[in-house]
């Protein structure tokens, strides 16, 4: 391949991103755009669904991975190339670096999901486990390239990387031209300043907008303050977008072609992810579901067609549990409450007959006899209860008092 990426004190355009698109070719796929009647019905607009959760690797970093790996001199591939991640850039250097016939050494954190280390390894890395957090692992990561001279792969902060991740921009506006408005998740930002770099320069009226998790908005700050700044501890569920400070290449990137960033709650990300699990019938990660928690959080105010970038779909299983859980949660479909009822027997039948009725799941009970606070001949019940959404919680509730329990919370 004789194709060169821009030195990192190029700046990129959009033929970069078209000269990685030809890279890509047969590399890459394509992916699918599905479109959601669901979120259609919400935003009163077509909303469509860019699904790099089905990508090679699970997400969208295979793409710019492999541009900056390819773009690498001969005697630089000789050496090797060393990567930091908790997740997808870790498989997704291991994958290109396989593709490519290049070793790649990856550090990652101990305590990283089982299935996203085995896939690494299955990729064909070697995976070294170093720290509790990703800035440990990051730092042993850098002193391995100093060490051995093998080359630093950085998830997001280099022009190669941006311009890989930028043919999903080139395929956005040739899946759907009419789009008005493409919503994507920021973490560092080498997909967010790609996909504005691609869109923006080929058609400046649509609008392109990232979004952040609240727990871990360095974005908001860092635009205001017109240079990257260090957010404390970041904390989400999101760990793809979980990043303390912007990358400076797509920083001014994303300066000069995002229209807006917007944050999320974890409410909102996990009732994203539900969504996407029983209405699309895909599985995407928290990060990978930003998008779509920007549209729940507030439909009306984009501006259609709108394209969702799923950025990705590697979501640990225990992790995902949980998500759905507090998503449900979220979306009122799980009620927990006490209630005092006499303690004789037959009273916990009685008190089920009447959730029956009320067509209420019962997920756990549990007694309490022993309480200074109840009477002799009383008990505690608590519940929990799967039910159809906050409308069906009230009824319950209704129907326990109306047969004459007394509902502690």
């Amino acid at each position: 391949m004789s194709f060169r990426m821009p030195h990192p004190l190029h700046r990129l355009m959009l033929d970069d991103v078209r000269g990685a698109q030809k890279m890509l070719a047969g590399v890459a796929r394509v992916t699918a755009m599905e479109g959601s009647r669901h979120l259609s019905s919400l935003v009163g607009a077509p909303v469509h669904l860019k699904c790099e959760n089905l990508q090679r690797t699970g997400s969208f970093k295979l793409r710019g991975a492999y541009v900056r790996i390819a773009g690498l001199r001969p005697e630089e591939r000789a050496v090797g190339v060393v990567a930091a991640s908790a997740g997808n850039h870790a498989q997704g250097v291991a994958l290109a670096s396989q593709l490519l016939g290049v070793h790649a050494t990856v550090f990652m954190p101990v305590g990283a999901p089982l299935p996203k280390v085995a896939a690494t390894r299955q990729y064909g890395a070697d995976v070294r486990m170093h720290g509790h957090v990703v800035d440990e692992t990051l730092a042993a990561a850098e002193e391995y390239a100093l060490r051995t001279g093998a080359v630093f792969i950085h998830p997001f902060d280099h022009p190669d990387i941006i311009a890989g991740q930028g043919t999903v921009g080139l395929e956005i506006l040739e899946q759907c031209p009419e789009v008005r408005t493409v919503l994507v998740g920021i973490g560092g930002g080498g997909l967010a300043a790609g996909i504005g770099l691609a869109v923006k320069s080929l058609r400046p009226d649509v609008k392109v907008i990232g979004v952040q998790a609240e727990g871990a908005a360095a974005y908001p700050p860092s635009l205001a303050a017109g240079h990257p700044v260090v957010i404390d501890s970041p904390v989400t569920m999101a760990d793809g977008i979980k990043v303390g400070r912007p990358g400076d290449v797509p920083f001014a990137l994303v300066q000069e072609y995002v229209d807006e960033v917007r944050t999320v709650s974890e409410d909102a990300l996990s009732s994203a992810l539900l969504l996407c699990l029983e209405r699309a019938k895909l599985v995407v990660e928290p990060a990978g579901a930003s998008p779509v928690a920007a549209l729940l959080s507030d439909p009306k105010s984009f501006e259609g067609p709108v394209v969702a970038v799923l950025s990705g779909g590697n979501v640990d299983p225990l992790l995902l549990q949980r998500i759905l859980r507090h998503g449900m949660a979220a979306g009122g479909r799980y009620l927990s409450l006490r209630l005092r009822v006499t303690d004789r027997p037959g009273a916990l039948a009685t008190l089920l007959a009447v959730l029956t009725v009320v067509d209420a799941n019962v997920l756990d009970v549990s007694h309490v006899r022993t309480d200074p606070r109840l009477g002799l001949t009383e008990a505690e019940v608590e519940l929990h209860l799967e039910t159809k959404g906050p409308e069906h919680c009230r009824e319950v509730e209704e129907a326990l008092r109306d047969a004459g329990y007394t509902v502690l919370g």
